[in-house]
């Protein structure tokens, strides 16, 4: 039987503005969905690639998207000192042509967006996550302007950001990736998206709450 042929990837890896999570950028996507996020070894199992991360005892968190791999590490070791142990798995993982997500997940998460459910994660839904097909105008108009103005900065950081719901005029949303556990970068990050909510939705939002994932 002829040998697979591998395929050419490259993998290169970006800093973040959270110094626990490095992104790694791949020159091909890695999967269709918006995003998936594992928090441990037992949430990663319908990921291949994320359950041989965490493999590594310093990998404290996946976060996939697009055509990279965001991983938050514990303390216990320095990025300079594992960065291309790291690339190096993820070159040899993606030319063998493993699957990032496992057929039956995507397939799953592909039948939830047509049915018109809230975007693809690996983790159950936020407790204060409202349902989208029962948001109000003014829920429609948040999430839209976080999605055209937030979202694309965010995720060029390794990020995600997720409207959960809007209540006598607090909105709360979901950091996740990158942008979750870094003090500064979520102070800063709220403050943008309350001046930017209220200035688009003047009298309509009172403050903005950012929960990390």
């Amino acid at each position: 039987m002829e040998e697979m042929k591998k395929v050419p990837v490259s993998i290169y890896g970006e800093m973040t503005p959270n110094p626990a999570v490095l992104k790694f950028v791949a020159n091909k996507r890695l999967i269709e969905q918006d995003m998936v996020e594992f928090k441990n070894i037992e949430e990663a199992q319908p990921s291949p690639l994320a359950v041989k991360l965490f493999h590594f005892p310093f990998v404290k968190e996946v976060f996939i998207s697009g055509n990279y791999v965001a991983i938050t590490k514990y303390d216990i070791v320095e990025w300079e000192d594992v960065t291309m142990e790291v690339r190096e798995m993820l070159r040899e993982f993606l030319a063998n042509g493993n699957e990032v997500l496992s057929a039956s997940y995507s397939a799953q998460a592909e039948d939830s967006t047509e049915a018109g459910t809230s975007e693809s994660s690996s983790s159950v839904a936020h407790p204060d996550e409202k349902d989208p097909a029962e948001w109000e105008e003014i829920e429609k108009k948040i999430a839209s302007l976080l999605d055209e103005y937030v979202k694309p900065a965010v995720a060029s950081d390794g990020g995600n950001i997720k409207f959960l719901k809007y209540e006598d005029g607090a909105v709360k949303v979901l950091l996740q990736g990158a942008c979750s556990g870094c003090p500064s970068s979520t102070m800063t990050l709220k403050q943008g998206i309350q001046n930017l909510l209220q200035e688009m939705l003047p009298g309509q939002i009172r403050t903005v709450e950012a929960v990390n994932g």
